[in-house]
């Protein structure tokens, strides 16, 4: 019962603490931002294992200190065309329902403390789903950081996929 309450002030503690951060990085020329509550860690890119039948966009996985982890393309995912990895490539990993995943990015630009007045909701386009994988739009200056909601980004396709592997 403590472990419990102590876990729920360690999670608001966090919340506060993470409240209006997000982690912004590339695909392509686009800026993209994920808020930083879903951050575990930032690595660089591994060889991952590839598994059979699974969608293209999913790279395979890998062994992170003991723990087997999705890696998903995000470049692929949203339809971008396919890229030959570099140094700068890299997988953010992202604590989603319990698990972990991994989310190859072109390249990582910075932790933003996003304000209220700079987020704006998702244009409606009512013939096109503009909001399929975000969940608003960040203006910095002249700049738009599109905000991925994760719950709709991973939950497309990869939760029957990680049941699966």
């Amino acid at each position: 019962m403590a472990e419990v309450a102590v876990n729920s002030v360690v999670k608001s503690v966090e919340s506060a603490v993470f409240a209006g951060k997000y982690l912004t990085f590339y695909i392509g020329e686009t800026i993209y931002g994920v808020a930083l509550e879903n951050i575990l860690e930032i690595i660089g890119n591994q060889e991952a294992t590839r598994v059979p039948g699974i969608p293209a966009f999913v790279k395979g996985i890998i062994n992170l200190r003991g723990r087997i982890v999705p890696v998903i393309d995000a470049r692929i995912k949203i339809g971008a065309e396919e890229i030959e990895y570099d140094e700068r490539t890299c997988i953010i990993v992202i604590t989603w329902n319990e698990s972990l995943v991994g989310l190859i990015v072109d390249r990582v630009a910075e932790v933003s403390d996003f304000k209220n007045d700079q987020i704006a909701s998702i244009p409606d386009f009512s013939s096109v789903n503009t909001n399929k994988y975000l969940s608003s739009i960040c203006k910095v200056g002249e700049r738009l950081v599109l905000i991925l909601d994760c719950d709709k980004f991973l939950a497309d396709d990869t939760c029957g996929t990680h049941a699966t592997l």
